[in-house]
């Protein structure tokens, strides 16, 4: 009889096979395997929430497997994530299969190799129901929220929207962000600086005006600032106090879930989902040339900046072999986790040290090349000694023969670098230090050239839209989510349209998503209230910690929401909030009125606001700026019955023009018709006459997932 380990994906299942060996059998249970029904609230509020749960359509005969491997097994080990959702998995996996979940049975790996997997299999525990609880409290509040909120926004605004919990505060953020934006008044100010030379040196820096014998100026207005220029001018620069000193730089700690979201997303250009659906990857195993299959990377879904003392002595050594002594600080760093996180898991680090990325890089996609380098580097920097730079702060005197009553003073700051440090693997300069230049040597009273002195005219700025990386940030400072939300949030936004991307990077509300936020800042503030957000989110921590009945919380919320939604109901009766941008120019083909943007069961769809009068309807299409390489009709976009996105002719059915590849804004240099582009990145002329083709080149859009 074999002993039977059930994870949650087939790569997962492959790399923990290899090391457990003969004896036991490994399969994958794709994820979770039952839930709450999709099309039905499948909560009895009145028996204290009691969820009613359903095996997952298309799990049916994978549960059926599973249940006569169990039979037959010695052990069932349930080895799903470590985290809510896997014990939830664990949980309802022993449900199914009818197994005690007071047994020792729950096997958990923070990491997935040898030494790792084989102690997890021998010190196995108990299910932790704490953790089930914890999972199934927020899967009742979504559900409730979602079920209950949902339908009430999608009658007053449009049909098929959704106001989840969580999601709405992050949709609120974006959309208070645009209120301040829109509502900033720029002010003006000015600058003058000065750019100078230290004789025998011949190379040039630059000093900023600071103020003059007086003490610190603003110049606000170009009158303030001639002023000033009329100071300067025949001024004689001279070098004033000089102050030298020793800056030592410590290295930023290893990867919690946030920070490699929000790293990733500034130095790859990454979506959330894009970076976990990676990091999934490498720590699930990955298929190592010379070593097989096995995880790179610790768990990667944690708040814990923690380390094993084991990885840090394995990281030392790596340094010390490879970097020298001087690499290692005097006495091992440790990084403070912020009040408040969970410590269940180690901080995201390398599983194995002496895999460098670039041993790595050739078993690897490109992807998972990229964020396994950016671990592995943040990792070891993190043990590293610290950066230490000379700085040099010198004032500057302007002033007229003969006047030493009458000056201005200029500020100059530069530095060099005295030891590399950790900064050899993991550069993490400050704006302020990469816009700082390396002074010549400078003494006092020494004169100095002046090249020129420039004034320039600014205007204070609004605050930047949110990016993903600056609005995970926020989510984690304001205790919103926790680290295995973030990517979903930022998917659901994105995906029902309420926010777009603004120049690939920054998050902009739509109407929609405004509307929606307004309306429940007004009927159910909160639902996007920020702190009511969080202490819902630290109640879940504590039922995860055993410290609070899961169903007391449920109460607690829902009583209240519900009395808040009939009143809203109330309030709202009849009312329907109209957007702008259903609005269309086009004409209704029997009775003239403009037609609207509808949503149905399926999809979107123009519709005549003069029903029931006038019942006009029309399919609804996405033009693109590309024109059919077979009739020059224009190209439209439509979507399959799986949602995917492809592209067709306007002509359809006289034309039966279709494609996934993506049409562009070029047109074809040989032939002059549109150009598309395929997911491997090759544009190209699609009529077959032609065959014009090139690698994505200077014109590549950046990849944005």
């Amino acid at each position: 009889m074999s002993k039977l380990v059930i994870v949650e994906s087939p790569a997962k299942a492959k790399t923990i096979k290899k090391y457990l060996g003969p004896g036991f059998e490994v399969k994958a249970s794709m994820g979770h395997i039952r839930d709450l029904h999709a099309n039905k609230l499948s909560v009895d509020v009145s028996r204290d929430f009691e969820p009613d749960y359903t095996i997952i359509k298309g799990k049916e005969k994978l549960i059926e497997e599973l249940s006569a491997l169990a039979k037959k097994s010695e052990e069932v080990y349930l080895a799903t994530d470590p985290d809510r959702e896997g014990e939830a998995i664990s949980w309802h996996l022993a449900t199914l299969l009818g197994l005690d979940t007071n047994k020792l049975n729950r096997v958990k790996f923070n990491e997935i190799n040898k030494k790792s997997v084989e102690n997890g299999i021998n010190n196995p525990s108990k299910i932790d129901l704490d953790l089930v609880n914890a999972q199934q409290a927020r899967r009742i509040l979504d559900r409730l929220v979602g079920y209950r909120l949902s339908p009430f926004i999608s009658q007053k605004i449009r049909r098929g929207l959704s106001a989840g919990r969580v999601q709405s505060v992050a949709l609120r953020l974006i959309v208070d962000r645009e209120e301040e934006i829109k509502k900033f008044v720029p002010e003006e100010y000015w600058t003058i600086d000065a750019l100078l030379q230290a004789p025998p040196s011949k190379k040039s820096f630059k000093a900023g005006f600071w103020g003059d014998e007086t003490g610190k100026i603003k110049l606000s207005c170009k009158e303030d600032t001639d002023k000033i220029l009329r100071k300067l001018d025949g001024a004689v620069f001279t070098v004033g106090k000089v102050k030298k000193g020793i800056r030592k730089k410590q290295p930023s700690p290893p990867f919690i879930t946030s920070t490699l979201q929000q790293e990733a997303s500034k130095r790859l250009g990454f979506t959330a989902k894009r970076t976990m659906k990676v990091a999934q990857e490498l720590y699930e195993g990955v298929e190592i040339e010379g070593i097989g299959s096995v995880g790179l990377i610790t768990y990667m879904r944690t708040d814990s900046l923690r380390i094993s003392e084991e990885s840090r002595a394995l990281g030392n050594q790596f340094i010390k072999e490879n970097y020298g002594d001087k690499y290692l600080p005097e006495k091992p760093r440790y990084f403070k986790t912020r009040e408040g996180a969970q410590d269940g898991h180690e901080a995201i680090r390398p599983s194995l040290v002496e895999l460098t990325p670039e041993k790595a890089k050739s078993s690897l996609t490109s992807e998972q090349y990229k964020i396994y380098n950016l671990i592995w580097c943040r990792f070891m920097a993190s043990l590293m000694a610290n950066c230490v730079q000379d700085t040099t702060k010198a004032e500057i005197i302007a002033a007229k023969e003969g006047n030493a009553e009458e000056y201005c003073v200029f500020n100059a700051s530069g530095y060099t670098v005295r030891f590399d440090g950790y900064s050899v693997l993991y550069d993490n300069n400050s704006e302020e230090e990469e816009s700082s230049s390396v002074l010549p040597e400078l003494t006092e009273d020494a004169v100095l050239r002046t090249k020129e002195i420039k004034d320039e005219q600014h205007f204070t700025q609004p605050p930047l839209r949110f990016s993903e990386a600056s609005l995970i940030k926020m989510l984690e400072e304001t205790g919103v989510g926790r680290p295995s939300t973030y990517a979903s949030i930022l998917s659901i936004i994105l995906d029902r349209d309420y926010v777009v991307r603004e120049s690939k990077k920054l998050l902009a509300p739509t109407e929609l998503g405004t509307a929606i936020v307004n309306l429940l800042k007004e009927k159910f503030p909160k639902i996007v209230n920020t702190k009511f957000t969080a202490g819902m989110e630290a109640d879940l921590d504590k039922i995860e910690e055993g410290g609070y009945d899961y169903i007391k919380m449920l109460h607690g919320f829902y009583d209240e929401f519900e009395d808040t939604l009939k009143k809203a109901k109330s309030s709202m009766e009849g009312v329907k909030i109209s957007l702008e941008e259903d609005k269309t120019d086009i004409p209704c083909e029997k009775c003239g009125r403009n037609l609207i943007v509808k949503v149905g069961r399926f999809g979107k769809f123009f519709a005549c606001p003069g029903y029931p009068e006038c019942k006009f309807t029309k399919p609804f299409v996405q033009e693109t700026q590309g024109s059919c390489p077979i009739c020059g009709n224009t190209v439209i976009s439509k979507k399959s019955k799986k949602g995917h996105t492809f592209f067709g002719c306007s002509g359809f059915p006289k034309c039966t023009f279709m494609t996934w590849d993506t049409p562009t804004k070029e047109n074809c240099p040989d032939c002059g018709k549109t150009l598309f582009r395929s997911r491997g990145n090759v544009v190209k002329c699609l009529d077959e006459k032609c065959g014009f083709e090139r690698k994505g080149g200077k014109k590549q859009d950046k990849d944005e997932d």
